[in-house]
């Protein structure tokens, strides 16, 4: 007889979840008409499923079992199929309203951190940035990085001293908001940007900063996104852009590929890779919001990077350091407010491993606050609890190992390349830029052997290089070019034969009467692989195995005490 009851009571059970599933996606395709996006949960039952769920949502946050994500209509469409349950959720940029938002009565902009107590208009924004750089001329100044889908401008602030000069210093760089409604750091960055330039030559941190560094501010990476509600307001923002792409998932992935997302590049992602590409950022930050935690890469993998160590010491500085400065339980997200960003939940194409795997860049995704757009009556408080952390990340950029690269014979800047041996891996290799030779190889404390490399150079290592925490070590270094040396004689007098070989090259040395030489073989980025001391007693051919080498360009290096004799030559099997 209970069953007779239960049957019934199971089938309106039955019922009601379907009625009220369907209830949802049909909510879901009004928000998805109105929005382009729509903001849900649900559960899993297993961590493992995240690997495939990130492949056709925008992941936004994990709890335990509970998944908070965004879904365009494409992606809502292949993830309806998978069958769970979901519950739609207020989207985080329509919570508030404008008086919630906007700028109080009688107020002016800028003027003073302590009235960025707002979340300013897409014309003030765009003011205030063309302000800075007009009231700060010598350090200051405003670059376009491009445009968005709907023509909105893409901007950033050089902060420094000689400002219109690329100098042989750190390049640094904070972004905020790629997620259109994750604005706390938007106004953060603003903020920043006034603090640096009115405190400059009064505040001793500040103006070792803007005189020892490069620092560049884009606040607002999404801009289409942010003003989806019309260009007087950030209510209404999105998380995704114009043409409802999540950005943070439109960079190349170094495990994914180009298009990990299955869509095409962005204006916005092609304009800051094409700025990342003209840049030598050493070290950045970008700014979300949503969760309270210090999240550092790989995003796309679970091995850890190379710098697991210092990235584990950067991000316990900051996260310690909010503690200090913020009220109790903020900034305490999964590990005390760090984490591994493949533990929290794997995310393809981000632009924090993007910048760390082609671009050489320490960069971080910073989560600063579980509201993603608080009431601007709370944004000076976020202010104070952050900006010591701001700031001593941005410091973090003038410690570990760094100087200039040089020609030896010229003194001119190298591009080179620069390895710390028995350490590096998945492309953890930094580079010395080409402008001045500067190079910025940010590590943690310990022994460290560097190996200086570059095409036609002879490579240089040094050993046992001393790093300490908060102290930075300058290490110039000069390079030899396989080419030089002052006892240059008639190259046209060494014959080598075949040209290209496959097999073996014979050398006729060029003197009869020399009795000792010294002959190398240099690869194209100036490495020995190959040296012998020959003694001579009249005309001598000397033949050379060449069969084991890779095919390529290779350089001859035959020297006695009247001079060196040089030529190149080719391997092709």
């Amino acid at each position: 007889m209970k069953k007779l009851v239960l049957l019934p009571l199971l089938l309106l059970f039955l019922f009601t979840g379907a009625h009220a599933q369907s209830y949802n996606h049909m909510k879901a395709d009004s928000l998805l008409k109105a929005n382009g996006e729509i903001y849900f949960s649900f559960r899993i039952d297993d961590r493992a499923e995240l690997d495939v769920l990130t492949n056709i949502i925008s992941i936004d946050n994990v709890k335990g079992q509970d998944v908070f994500a965004y879904a365009n209509r494409s992606e809502f469409g292949k993830f309806v199929k998978l069958g769970y349950e979901i519950r739609l959720l207020t989207p985080p940029g329509s919570m508030l309203t404008d008086a919630e938002l906007m700028k109080p009565a009688n107020t002016t902009s800028p003027s003073g951190p302590e009235l960025w107590n707002f979340y300013p208009t897409y014309q003030q924004y765009v003011d205030t940035m063309a302000y800075y750089a007009n009231a700060y001329p010598s350090l200051c100044k405003l670059d376009t990085i491009g445009t968005t889908t709907q023509g909105r401008l893409l901007l950033a602030v050089k902060i420094s001293k000689n400002v219109n000069v690329d100098e042989a210093k750190p390049q640094f760089l904070y972004t905020s908001s790629i997620h259109g409604d994750e604005l706390t750091s938007y106004v953060g960055m603003l903020h920043l940007i006034e603090y640096l330039l009115t405190r400059y030559g009064t505040d001793t941190k500040v103006t070792r900063l803007v005189d020892s560094i490069q620092i560049f501010i884009n606040p607002l990476a999404n801009p289409d996104g942010t003003y989806h509600g019309g260009n007087n307001t950030v209510n209404g923002a999105t998380r995704t852009n114009a043409n409802g792409v999540d950005m943070n998932r439109n960079y190349p992935d170094p495990g994914y590929g180009p298009h990990p997302d299955g869509n095409a590049w962005q204006p916005e992602t092609i304009a800051f890779m094409n700025y990342a590409d003209s840049m030598s950022f050493s070290m950045s930050a970008n700014f979300h919001g949503g969760s309270e935690v210090f999240n550092y890469p790989w995003d796309t993998w679970p091995r850890l990077t190379a710098d697991d160590s210092w990235w584990r010491f950067v991000g316990r500085e900051f996260a310690d350091t909010i503690h200090k400065y913020g009220p109790a339980g903020y900034f305490t997200d999964l590990n005390n407010g760090i984490t591994d960003g493949y533990a929290w939940y794997t995310v393809h194409g981000g632009r924090q491993d993007y910048m760390n795997y082609f671009h050489a860049c320490r960069e971080v995704t910073v989560e600063i606050s579980s509201t993603k757009t608080p009431p601007a009556s709370q944004l000076i408080s976020f202010w104070n609890y952050d900006y010591h952390s701001y700031l001593n990340y941005i410091e973090q950029v003038l410690y570990g190992i760094h100087g200039i690269v040089t020609d030896t014979a010229t003194g001119l800047p190298l591009y080179s390349k620069v390895r710390i041996e028995g350490h590096d891996k998945d492309s953890s290799i930094v580079y010395s830029r080409k402008s001045n030779g500067f190079y910025d190889r940010l590590i943690d404390q310990g022994t460290w052997n560097l190996t200086f490399s570059k095409p036609g150079y002879y490579s240089k290592t040094i050993n046992n290089v001393a790093v300490s925490h908060y102290s930075g070590v300058n290490l110039n270094v000069q390079l030899k070019s396989i080419f030089y040396g002052t006892g240059e004689l008639n190259q046209g007098a060494l014959t080598i034969y075949p040209v290209p070989a496959s097999k073996d090259i014979h050398l006729i040395f060029p003197e009869t009467d020399s009795k000792k030489w010294r002959l190398d073989v240099v690869n194209i980025i100036g490495v020995s692989i190959y040296s012998s001391e020959i003694n001579n007693s009249g005309q001598l051919i000397y033949k050379i195995d060449v069969s084991a080498y890779p095919e390529g360009v290779y350089f001859i290096r035959l020297s006695n005490n009247n001079g060196i004799y040089r030529k190149q030559i080719i391997v092709k099997h």
